[in-house]
């Protein structure tokens, strides 16, 4: 396989002719999605699940040791009582539609009265939670209402001896729970916030997702929109205009998958039209032509080299290439200019062809990262461009260099693609269970979430 020219003048003089070209392509003129997600019901209660056993962390580092002196109000003395032991019997979200979320928190404490014996009392959240987009552009969590209830739910013989719940309510600062209440899932503005990280799909480009607007709650789930922007050399690049608006696809009523990731043909054609701003498809193809082998069909090529000389070809788009999708299948059109010539001492063009090709793309998913490879393709169409050498008829153009071009083209192209392009994901989740499925103008890739804790988590989960 042929190296990928990214090397010496001739790319450097190419990678800015495209960025500079990128300049004069219409851009986005208003902020639309291409791509986004939506989180189901089941997903929500995963999410819940693997927050229970956090939220008793940090229920228990707060309560049993507390470390803030407002948490205990007002007792200073060894007489206050102690709680010993947090136990979350139960912690579960559920969507109000048009709003937001409801969290519910039933927390079970083993309290030690002054001078009495334990009692066994239960901590009850109700919270409502709402999703707002803040002034830096990030998905933040909101707590606009919430309720805190301190209750016995063991009887006692000795009632009078012990301190009532509202007694306890002043020592344990059931506002200050209140006030904090988002802390007691798995962290969610620092998770928020990730979504929006950088990531690089070469050394030179990198995508970020970037959401348009707070979530939509509904039955069916909660739906974020985003619009991918792609960086070049640390530079914002201008998208071309999708010719049809995009809109998430409506959430099936009973997907038994967690997250229901889509993507537009529109972010798929932005990402191969970032990846040519970005130099990353300009490509040399060796050939197992020479220039006396060439002078067997194309006479004047005799006069032009004395010597036996490689013959090499450079390709470069002469237009974006463009993503198709439709009902099962995608394919990727490639509009190119290829360069023959030879390469010794520097590179020398002697004929140019325009390449029209059209590849099946393979769509499949590992590690949080959309794999894209291109197939093998029979239809490519070539045409004299320009020529030192004279006319040279299409026929023989396919003859001396279609194997090549077919061959090589989408080898250089799967090289870039190597790594695959990371889906748009929070912090200690990663997809399971994935599959591809790809419809008319859009993709859709159902999931399961996998909670996996990192620093500064104070939970695991099975």
């Amino acid at each position: 396989m042929g190296g990928l020219a990214r090397k010496g003048a001739v790319t450097v003089k190419l990678s800015t002719l495209s960025i500079l070209l990128s300049l004069l392509v219409p851009a986005h003129t208003t902020r639309s999605p291409d791509c986004g997600g939506i989180l189901t019901p089941s997903g929500l209660s995963y999410f819940a699940e693997v927050s229970r056993p956090h939220a008793e962390a940090v229920l228990r580092q707060d309560l049993m040791a507390p470390v803030d002196p407002d948490l205990f109000l007002d007792s200073p003395k060894p007489s206050r009582s102690q709680v010993n032991s947090v136990s979350v019997a139960e912690l579960s979200l559920s969507l109000i539609p048009d709003s937001g979320l409801q969290l519910s928190i039933n927390a079970d404490l083993s309290i030690i009265p002054p001078s009495s014996t334990p009692k066994g009392m239960r901590l009850s959240i109700l919270a409502e939670l709402h999703v707002e987009m803040n002034p830096e552009g990030n998905l933040e969590l909101v707590t606009p209402d919430c309720k805190a209830t301190l209750e016995e739910v063991q009887s006692t013989e000795e009632m009078d001896s012990k301190p009532s719940s509202s007694e306890l309510d002043e020592e344990i600062n059931i506002k200050k729970i209140c006030q904090e209440v988002s802390k007691l899932l798995l962290l969610p503005n620092e998770r928020l916030i990730s979504l929006t990280a950088q990531f690089p799909i070469t050394p030179s480009c990198q995508l970020q997702y970037m959401p348009l607007a707070a979530p939509v709650f509904s039955e069916q789930g909660i739906t974020v929109s985003l619009q991918t922007t792609f960086q070049v050399a640390g530079m914002t690049i201008p998208l071309p205009v999708s010719p049809v608006p995009f809109s998430m696809p409506e959430p099936a009523s009973s997907s038994p998958s967690h997250l229901t990731l889509a993507f537009s043909e529109h972010f798929y054609t932005s990402l191969f039209f970032a990846l040519e701003t970005a130099g990353a498809f300009n490509m040399t193809m060796p050939s197992l032509l020479t220039t006396a082998t060439m002078a067997e069909n194309i006479t004047q090529m005799g006069s032009l080299f004395q010597e036996d000389t490689p013959v090499l070809l450079q390709a470069v788009f002469r237009s974006s290439p463009r993503v198709l999708l439709e009902e099962g299948e995608a394919a990727l059109k490639l509009f190119l200019t290829i360069h023959v010539g030879t390469g010794s001492p520097a590179f020398q063009s002697f004929l140019s062809m325009n390449v029209d090709m059209a590849a099946g793309l393979v769509l499949s998913v590992a590690d949080m990262r959309m794999m894209i490879s291109a197939a093998r393709t029979e239809d490519v169409e070539l045409s004299l461009a320009a020529s030192n050498v004279g006319p040279v008829a299409d026929a023989l153009l396919e003859e001396l260099f279609l194997p090549t071009i077919r061959e090589e083209v989408p080898a250089q192209v799967n090289e870039v693609l190597s790594e695959g392009v990371l889906l748009p994901h929070v912090s200690s989740f990663t997809y399971t269970d994935v599959s591809v499925v790809i419809h008319k103008d859009y993709v859709l890739v159902p999931c399961n979430l996998q909670f996996q804790p990192g620093p500064g988590d104070m939970s695991t989960a099975s």
